[in-house]
């Protein structure tokens, strides 16, 4: 295989006919860029090459689950890449058009030991990208990351025979029917599904229907122009429309999903934003009342409830706090063999019986209907306010540099456990724990907390505070926080601050 080039540019001869991927595209746990000024269609087919080769070095089976999303150039994407899969003598099983939970249920349904999704998740148009995995419900993370990149970016994919392709058709059925099985409400439940025209619009509305709920469509007219906005669940623009729709349909509650349909973001009937990990404590609560003494991840961005809430605790509950990231979380909650995982940006990974351990924004909308069918006499908004109340910043992002930020944050990392250990109190309160699994939780012995992490994707360190008592004290948390920070001259300004 030919090593990409760095001298390739779009509108090139070369651009026709020699490989061009930017290293920046391999992330920690999936790959994505901007096309085509990142990655070519040669580029693309050395991936797939690439992928292949990693198949057989790791001896898996050359069988591959794959599948695109809805962006209109996602159908030539994947057809270069099922072109490198086959050349490494990959046998391709093209399941069309799909979510990025559709792919993954495929590899169960079609009993596929590799899955590849072509896809940019939220991202806007003009990005691309690839979610991968070989280990189901498992998805790449930054081990299997690096060594691709490696395998791609010098030039060490190696041709196979025995490639091959097949159209299978029939899975968005087989999904559908998997997600609804043989439930069906027994009370009535008006919801506003909102999908910003993205792919879940092909699956969403039909599936909460199925289920027999009555659907108040949002924007979900598939429309690869997305002309509204960009469907992503955590942005205020898509929540602030579904907020409005409740309003103005008088629906229960608002269920919105992103581009590749393995987030769902909620709104209560009315109209307040459930942020994604107080919506995970309201499904742990429900689970845990028939499964006791489960073990739920969450990652370190989420609330302390999930340690520190009464019923949970009851129903002896356990909480582990883990890396952010959908694969990273994925693969905690194999490991550990949770009942589930909750992250805050809206991945759910529900695992047996209740799902089978990968984020799939639709099968956490069939659980919320199937916990508000459960709780007849109560709204979404009532099983909001059952929760404990906490006092928490969004989450900000000081400046630091790609090339200085995980030694900064090493250096913070020893300063917070440093300072646990010598017994000193922050925000006037003693140190109970530091997590340290991702960056530094400074657990209070109240349960509140502060963080401070790497972006994985951006040159950022990521703060968040939570405290369980006041606004008063979750203030306080940060600014004790912040000032650590500020011992690091490399840190620059916040994009949003309290």
């Amino acid at each position: 295989m030919t090593k990409p080039s760095p001298s390739v540019t779009p509108n090139t001869w070369e651009f026709l006919r020699d490989p061009m991927i930017a290293p920046t595209g391999f992330r920690e746990y999936d790959a994505r860029w901007k096309y085509p000024e990142e990655i070519n269609l040669p580029g693309m087919t050395a991936l797939g090459l690439g992928l292949g080769t990693q198949m057989h070095a790791r001896g898996i089976a050359p069988v591959i689950a794959v599948g695109n999303d809805y962006r209109d150039y996602s159908l030539s994407i994947k057809n270069a890449l099922i072109l490198g899969l086959m050349q490494a003598g990959v046998h391709v099983r093209d399941i069309g058009p799909a979510l990025s939970p559709m792919a993954y249920f495929a590899q169960f349904h079609l009993d596929c030991p590799a899955v590849a999704m072509v896809t940019a998740s939220h991202n806007p148009n003009g990005w691309t990208g690839v979610k991968m995995g070989f280990e189901r419900p498992l998805t790449h993370g930054p081990d299997e990351m690096a060594e691709l990149r490696d395998i791609v970016l010098e030039g060490r994919g190696q041709p196979r025979p025995g490639g091959a392709w097949e159209f299978v058709d029939g899975v968005r059925e087989a999904y559908l029917d998997d997600l609804a099985g043989d439930f069906r409400m027994t009370r009535p439940l008006k919801v506003v599904c909102a999908t910003g025209n993205g792919t879940a619009s092909a699956f969403a509305p039909a599936l909460l229907e199925r289920i027999g709920v009555e659907v108040v469509p949002l924007h979900t007219r598939l429309d690869y122009t997305f002309p509204h906005y960009n469907p992503n669940p955590e942005a205020m623009e898509m929540l602030h429309d579904m907020a409005a729709a409740v309003r103005d349909s008088g629906a229960d509650l608002a269920l919105g999903f992103d581009g590749d349909g393995d987030r769902c973001g909620v709104v209560d009937d009315e109209g307040e934003e459930i942020f994604a990990d107080k919506v995970g404590v309201i499904m742990a609560r429900e689970l845990s009342k028939t499964h006791r003494n489960a073990t739920f991840v969450a990652d370190v961005k989420s609330t302390g409830l999930f340690a520190s809430d009464p019923e949970l605790q009851a129903n002896g509950a356990r909480a582990d706090y883990w890396k952010t990231g959908h694969s990273h979380m994925k693969r905690r909650v194999k490991e550990l063999g949770a009942l589930a995982g909750f992250e805050k940006s809206g991945h759910y990974f529900l695992a047996e019986p209740v799902g089978r351990g990968y984020d799939c924004g639709l099968r956490v909308a069939v659980e919320i209907c199937r916990i508000l069918d459960a709780n007849p006499g109560k709204s979404m908004s009532d099983l909001r306010r059952a929760l404990p109340r906490t006092w928490s910043t969004p989450t900000m992002s000081p400046h630091a540099a790609d090339t200085e930020k995980y030694a900064i944050l090493d250096r913070l990392v020893a300063k917070l456990v440093a300072r646990h250990e010598a017994g000193e109190p922050l925000a006037g309160r003693a140190i109970k724990d530091v997590v340290t699994v991702n960056g530094a939780r400074v657990i209070l012995d109240n349960g509140s907390w502060g963080l401070v992490r790497a972006s994985s994707n951006t040159p950022n360190l990521v703060v968040v505070c939570e405290s369980s008592e006041s606004e008063e004290e979750m203030r306080a948390i940060f600014a004790e926080i912040d000032a650590v920070i500020r011992t690091e001259p490399g840190v620059g300004d916040y994009d949003q601050t309290i």
